[in-house]
């Protein structure tokens, strides 16, 4: 059998979310297939959650904040997202 190389297409860019909850999330996200940030979270389409890489999670009422290697976020908790070149 023979080797089979695999490859993705990886446009990353860092962003800044804002859940419903009043949650933020400061990270990098994968946006290969789209031409705007916007176009993949209003998407209605699969996938309904978005891959967070190297998040950083600011709760309301906790001080430090929280980061992960990776988060799933489901869509529709989303109430802001922006492309974002700074940290929180």
């Amino acid at each position: 059998m023979e080797d089979q190389k695999l490859s993705k297409n990886i446009n990353s860019r860092t962003i800044r979310v804002t859940l419903v909850d009043g949650t933020q999330i400061s990270a990098c996200i994968n946006i290969a297939g789209y031409n705007r940030l916007s176009e993949l979270i209003s998407s209605d389409g699969e996938p309904s959650f978005l891959v967070l890489m190297n998040s950083t999670l600011f709760k309301p009422g906790y001080e430090k904040p929280t980061k992960y290697e990776t988060l799933f976020i489901n869509k529709a908790h989303i109430l802001w997202a922006s492309p974002d070149d700074q940290q929180i």
